[in-house]
């Protein structure tokens, strides 16, 4: 399946390129929004780009650009940020950092790597198979009460402590060790179904996240990103669920200096700290037309900050 970059459009737009400017994006992927930004970027600007999957360092995608001298690309996740920053002597340089989160259309698509239950593979899930453990090695080891807490925190998942009763249950006989295995024995523990929606959906996106410890990595690349940007510098984040868009929305929200309002106690202006951050209008989704060419924009939700 060919791979579209989700708001393409309006993140070139938001990230406000200059020609000289110096940008990161921090989800490689394939590629996509790092075409774009180098189209706008003149001969000295330049363009750095993250990626925690080895198979989008590897990709075609990434070999397409790494003969521009304008572009480097650096296998890293998100919490790696100021640290290659610093190697690079950019921290407070920065004039707009790009963040689209979530799981591409190659990784969704390919069956080994066990993102999605439509295919049947192996159940890793990993973003990077280098490092760290299998979904299916921590289904066969994880507390009962965790795995309902993931479940119910990370997919919002009501019916948790049944798959969860289901899932313990089951590994006692037999391993869970593909997609397809894991898909089914949730389908049989939901008793009822949302209209359009896979039983195992929820439940699939709750166990990706813990794997890849993804809502952490998150704050961690907000945080980091302040440091990196100059005044005036665009942060642009692309979420895909309400997880994820609510991290990001109560950090523009805090950082813009919202957590210092006083209310109705007296309190003197100059003891009251000032944001690092100015939050750019309302979130933007994708527009029908993306849509109807891309379906996985649907859920696509972008904040936009810069920095004061």
């Amino acid at each position: 399946m060919e791979h579209l970059p989700v708001m393409l459009a309006e993140a070139l737009e938001q990230l406000a390129i200059k020609e000289n400017g110096l940008y990161l994006d921090c989800t490689f992927g394939r590629g996509g929004h790092s075409q774009g930004i180098l189209g706008r970027l003149g001969e000295s600007g330049r363009l750095l780009a993250l990626d925690r999957d080895p198979d989008a360092i590897a990709s075609v995608y990434a070999r397409q650009l790494q003969s521009d001298k304008r572009f480097r690309l650096i296998h890293s996740c998100f919490s790696g940020l100021k640290d290659i920053a610093t190697s690079e002597q950019i921290l407070g340089q920065v004039d707009g950092i790009l963040i689209d989160l979530g799981v591409s259309s190659p990784q969704l698509d390919n069956p080994e790597r066990g993102f999605s239950f439509l295919h049947d593979g192996p159940l890793d899930m990993r973003m990077d198979c280098s490092v760290g453990i299998s979904a299916a090695q921590w289904l066969a080891k994880v507390d009962e009460q965790e795995l309902v807490d993931v479940l119910f925190d990370y997919g919002e998942e009501k019916f948790a402590r049944r798959i969860a009763r289901a899932i313990v249950g089951h590994r006692q006989q037999t391993a869970i060790t593909t997609t397809r295995q894991l898909a089914k024995l949730i389908e049989d523990a939901v008793p009822v179904r949302e209209k359009h929606k896979h039983p195992a959906t929820r439940s699939f996106q709750a166990i990706r996240i813990a794997i890849n410890s993804e809502l952490d990595e998150l704050k961690s690349v907000l945080a980091q990103a302040l440091e990196l940007l100059k005044p005036g510098g665009r942060l642009v984040v692309i979420s895909f669920h309400s997880l994820e868009d609510r991290i990001v929305k109560r950090f523009f929200r805090d950082e813009s200096g919202a957590k210092y309002n006083p209310g109705k106690f007296p309190i003197k202006e100059a003891d009251i700290t000032k944001g690092v951050l100015k939050k750019m209008g309302k979130a933007l989704k994708a527009g029908p037309e993306e849509v109807a060419r891309n379906a996985r924009s649907r859920s696509a939700m972008m904040r936009v900050s810069e920095k004061v």
